[in-house]
């Protein structure tokens, strides 16, 4: 490794990146840029931009993400309909992608030598990072402290805070290692690691327990253009706020929810909490509205990518040309994903109310049981025959050959 003289450090004011700062200045004697992403998670950005530069940050970058992440990023995940493992909505995976190229773009501009992440070894976040580095920037260095250096665990890492005079917002008492943005909060760590059952209570920060939730029912109208949620309830909203408004109403009735155990990329199991919201309701709702637009073999077939899709994102492959060429099927697959769907939302429990769609490809008068013209069930008989050629061929040839090798058996004895 070369000389380091200036380094971007993805910076978010946690645990791991608040020791980072003093840490690379101790090992590289080199100048530290904190970037700052804002994806929605909340923070006093004034007070961690103070902290960056009390910590020995020569500059901080404090950027707005918000928009991007959600219409470049979350709404492409909805529209190819991307679940990790049939539960994880790709919170944490879909914003590293976004935090990457923003860091990059800095590094690139304020001429710096290497990138630096707080991601541990064994997670999946430093195989997210690492892989945008090499797409969009390959001859910048990178370090990642967490293998390097000789802290072992989250204590510490507190322990260093503590010598080091920083500031860190975990305590002893509270050892969750917390991720949030606009689409999700994460919980991984202390108890979860020894706990395989149900998290506690105390774990989840965002949602209502269903034992508190609303015993009434709550109903919810999404629309959506072209696989895109546009509206709830019937009034336009631009991307923020629509989805600020589906977390509320979602976190009110105990809705998204997710206790997984999950498959890392480096082939490590986790147990992990995820808190998804609005989220929930809105994979829910565009789910439904697909089974109404899309034909049979373009929806079955959608499935298998929406697995990809998952996987793409789950392990770091954003910036990949598999990536870019399974968002042209998808894009094709949304042009009639028109329509409302209407949720029921109560104690946790999400049901379907109504779907409707210009592009509806539910025709009442063939699927009725009285039917009308358009379906001669005589029809039916010929579309069997067809369909069961292969399995009548080898029913006569295999059975036919089964029966002489039973009789030549027979005839040996």
């Amino acid at each position: 490794m070369s000389k380091i003289t200036r380094v971007v450090l993805a910076y978010s004011g946690g645990l791991d990146t608040s020791i980072i700062i003093p840490w690379l200045r101790e090992h590289y004697g080199c100048e530290v840029i904190a970037m700052i992403g804002d994806v929605g998670q909340g923070d006093d950005f004034a007070a961690l931009r103070r902290k960056a530069l009390t910590s020995g940050a020569s500059k901080v970058f404090v950027e707005d993400l918000r928009n991007e992440f959600i219409t470049g990023y979350l709404w492409k995940a909805v529209q190819a309909g991307a679940i990790y493992e049939g539960k994880y909505l790709l919170g944490t995976s879909l914003a590293r992608p976004l935090l990457a190229q923003r860091q990059v773009e800095i590094a690139l501009r304020e001429h710096a030598d290497a990138l630096a992440h707080g991601c541990t070894g064994k997670g999946n976040d430093q195989v997210r990072f690492e892989l945008a580095f090499k797409a969009l920037a390959p001859k910048l260095q990178v370090i990642a402290p967490w293998r390097e250096w000789e802290i072992q665990s989250r204590e510490d890492a507190l322990e260093y805070a503590r010598r080091h005079h920083v500031p860190v917002p975990v305590t002893r008492k509270d050892l969750y290692s917390r991720d949030q943005n606009l689409w999700h909060l994460s919980h991984e760590g202390g108890p979860l690691e020894t706990k395989l059952g149900e998290p506690l209570e105390e774990a989840w920060k965002l949602t209502r327990s269903p034992a508190r939730a609303p015993h009434r029912e709550t109903s919810v109208t999404i629309g959506f253009e072209r696989g895109v949620p546009i509206s709830v309830n019937g009034q336009k909203l631009p991307p923020i706020r629509l989805l600020e408004r589906l977390n509320h109403m979602a976190s009110e009735n105990a809705v998204g929810r997710t206790d997984i155990v999950e498959n890392r990329l480096v082939g490590i199991k986790s147990h992990g909490a995820y808190e998804t919201p609005g989220g929930t309701l809105l994979y829910a709702a565009h789910q439904e509205l697909e089974a109404l637009c899309l034909d049979r073999e373009t929806f079955h077939y959608k499935q298998h990518v929406a697995l990809r899709y998952a996987e793409l994102v789950y392990y770091g492959q954003w910036f990949t040309p598999l990536r870019e060429a399974l968002d042209g099927f998808v894009e094709v697959t949304q042009r009639h994903v028109t329509g409302e769907v209407t949720l029921g939302l109560r104690k946790g429990n999400v049901r379907v109310l109504n779907r409707c769609s210009p592009y509806s490809l539910y025709d009442v008068g063939i699927a009725a049981f009285t039917m009308g013209a358009g379906y001669d069930q005589k029809d039916a008989e010929g579309f069997i025959n067809i369909l069961g050629l292969p399995i009548r061929l080898v029913a006569a040839k295999q059975g036919a050959a089964r029966r002489r090798s039973k009789t030549t058996a027979r005839g040996a004895r």
